[in-house]
């Protein structure tokens, strides 16, 4: 059968106090009873002294009759049972008790064995080695002290001076007292104490039981309550009274555990809701990471591959182009043959414009990387095409965040990226539009981003995954295909990322994000972070 809490709590305590309590009681009782014996021992030790003091006068005269007078007064006290007078030799010269006067007492008695323990007797001992307790015929409990009557000078001076001067005991004075009273206030004693401790017992148990209820039993039932609607499944309950102590700091951990517990509960089932969309979107994250995984495999091995290409066309290329140009500065040149001449040397510059290309989209350009402005880096690159015959009746708008921290990177590789994306809006434009250019905080901690937006031709849908791919080109022979690719791979290289989105008929625009430096992310802190698109 199950015990309960507060039952064991009392039972534990009960027990405790009641062998404490115990051994109290023990401990004081046997204390006050040797208190008593030694306050009885030292009231007989005196009475036995003031007899000898009040009767030694008459004992001087000699005048044994008022000597035992005095003494049967003496012994007729309540409490007194007997006092008789022994001489050295063991003989009652005179008792209280007439029967055993003229009797010998016995030495190895235990009243005589604290002065005839050894071969030669004590003429004096201490009271506790002449005190005994004993039980007489009548099944009396008694304490006998016996006190030695020594020979002083004016015993041996006196007139009636029966011992030699020599002697030193003249006799032995014994008293024997009931000790019916001193039991009687001991017993007395340990029935309070007894009486106490039972009191005292069953104040504390009370006491102990309601504050274990109120401040042990109530607080965990409460709390064993809730866990049992836990066990069942309601995760929304929640103890609310409860003190401020251990047993508190449990059941605030149950509540912070319980709302843990049902907020993942509603977590799982809105995970549940909507797992379809989340592996969805999962799915396509999944599907742009490999095609720029692909991209950049791809970017890597024609790189390296046009690189050897472009080496190899380069000389020649150059060869041809000095002869040409040298044939065609030639005197004796038909001018019939001159034109196509020209032609040949345009098209080995474009030749040899295109192998540079190759080789700068080949190379391992480290970027120059130094703190500056995107605001600033944009301004200067506007600077440049603004002027170019594509931007003609194009409106250029100018959105900048002022608040945008420097950040590291390389100000000539990203206006190259900058110049290719400005260019290709302008182009996209034939007949004008609006160009707007937009920065600001990304929603992607710690970045910012810059956004190149036209409203121009777009670009379709099936062309949007393959425009940083090399040598892909939707301009025909106005360009290589090389442009955004070779900005794809500086972005990169900068820590950062470029995206497009577009619709055909309605326009493109370019994102580009850069991660912020650590002084800047602690600046950008105090800045709300915008949406990008």
């Amino acid at each position: 059968m199950r015990l309960k809490l507060i039952n064991k709590y009392n039972l534990v305590m009960g027990a405790v106090l009641l062998a404490t309590m115990i051994m109290y009681a023990f401990l004081n009782v046997e204390t006050l009873t040797t208190m008593f014996m030694d306050d009885a021992l030292k009231d007989v030790d005196n009475l036995s002294e003031t007899v000898i003091r009040t009767t030694h006068y008459q004992m001087l005269e000699d005048d044994r009759q008022r000597v035992y007078q005095m003494i049967e007064e003496v012994g007729s006290q309540k409490g007194v049972n007997r006092i008789r007078l022994l001489d050295k030799e063991g003989i009652i010269n005179y008792s209280t008790h007439k029967d055993e006067i003229g009797t010998c007492v016995d030495r190895n008695s235990e009243g005589c064995s604290g002065c005839h323990s050894g071969e030669t007797p004590r003429v004096q001992a201490s009271s506790m080695d002449r005190s005994r307790i004993f039980v007489n015929r009548e099944g009396v409990e008694l304490l006998g002290v016996t006190k030695e009557i020594l020979n002083k000078e004016s015993c041996y001076t006196a007139q009636c001076h029966f011992h030699a001067p020599e002697a030193q005991l003249l006799g032995i004075l014994d008293v024997h007292v009931d000790l019916s009273s001193v039991r009687a206030t001991a017993a007395a004693y340990r029935n309070n104490i007894i009486v106490f401790t039972l009191v005292l017992l069953l104040i504390l148990g009370t006491c102990l039981s309601l504050l274990t209820h109120q401040l042990i039993n109530v607080p965990v039932n409460n709390l064993l309550e809730h866990t049992q609607k836990v066990a069942q499944g309601d995760l929304s309950t929640r103890v609310d009274n409860y003190p401020r102590d251990e047993l508190g700091e449990l059941t605030e951990a149950f509540n912070s555990m319980t709302a843990n517990l049902k907020k993942a509960q509603d977590e799982s089932r809105e995970w549940a809701n909507t797992l379809e969309a989340k592996v969805e979107e999962r799915t396509q994250k999944i599907q742009r990471m490999q095609s720029k995984l692909l991209r950049s495999e791809k970017l890597a091995s024609i790189g390296e591959l046009v690189a050897g290409i472009a080496h190899e066309i380069n000389n020649p290329l150059t060869g041809v182009l000095m002869f040409a140009a040298m044939i065609e500065d030639d005197p004796r040149l038909d001018p019939a043959i001159k034109k196509d001449l020209q032609t040949i040397v345009h098209e080995t510059q474009r030749c040899a414009k295109i192998v540079r290309e190759l080789l700068d989209f080949s190379r391992e350009s480290v970027p120059q990387k130094k703190k500056d402005s995107v605001n600033q880096v944009l301004d200067k690159t506007m600077a440049l095409v603004q002027h170019h015959t594509s931007f003609h009746n194009i409106r250029i708008s100018r959105e900048y965040n002022e608040a945008l921290p420097p950040i590291l990177i390389d100000p000539s590789q990203i206006e190259q990226v900058f110049m290719n994306v400005l260019i290709n809006a302008s182009q996209a434009m034939p007949s004008g539009g609006q160009l707007t250019i937009k920065t600001d905080f990304s929603a992607q901690p710690n970045h910012l981003y810059v956004k190149i937006s036209d409203t121009g031709c777009g670009i379709p849908e099936e062309n949007l995954q393959k425009i940083f791919d090399p040598f892909f080109s939707t301009k025909g022979v106005k360009g290589t295909g090389l442009g955004l690719s070779v900005s794809y791979g500086i972005i990169e290289n900068h820590g950062g990322q470029i995206e497009v989105t577009s619709k055909t008929g309605e326009g493109t625009a370019f994102t580009i994000r850069f991660p912020l430096t650590e002084a800047s992310v602690n600046s950008s802190e105090q800045h709300p972070e915008s949406q990008a698109s």
